[in-house]
């Protein structure tokens, strides 16, 4: 999903991992919140989706839902069963309301005891010590 104008993305560096048993545990409320079922998450395999209220429109459209903000996700990254937060966007509409890529990870989070700020994070690798494009010194 591509952001509006006045939207708020931020590249989570480095990304947020959950394990296996904590992916599992918000992916099922997020399931139990699901917009068509009163709720007010939209949770697909790449973005999960947050709005203001349930869905109302004909044959489960969103109608009068306004977008909160969106988390984009990656399954099985860095690891098999784990779940990688790597973007976050909150809305115009979002930030209107007070909402922050903080506040919005954290209630996604909340379910399993975690905020953006104490979720375990990815491994960085090292940058390498040598530079690459430079030939190496030769004797004469």
């Amino acid at each position: 999903m591509r952001p509006a104008p006045g939207d708020d993305t931020r590249i989570i560096r480095p990304a947020a991992v959950l394990d296996q048993r904590t992916a599992s545990r918000v992916l099922a409320e997020l399931e139990r919140l699901d917009v068509a079922r009163g709720g007010i998450w939209n949770a697909t395999s790449s973005l999960w989706q947050r709005y203001d209220q349930p869905w109302d429109g004909l044959g489960g459209a969103r109608g009068g839902a306004q977008l909160i903000g969106s988390i984009a996700v990656m399954y099985d990254a860095p690891n098999r069963h784990q779940i990688t937060i790597y973007k976050v966007t909150v809305s115009a509409y979002g930030l209107t309301l007070g909402w922050s890529v903080e506040a919005l990870c954290d209630d996604a989070l909340s379910w399993v005891g975690l905020s953006l700020e104490s979720c375990p994070r990815a491994e960085l690798a090292s940058p390498p010590t040598n530079d690459p494009f430079k030939r190496a010194a030769t004797a004469p």
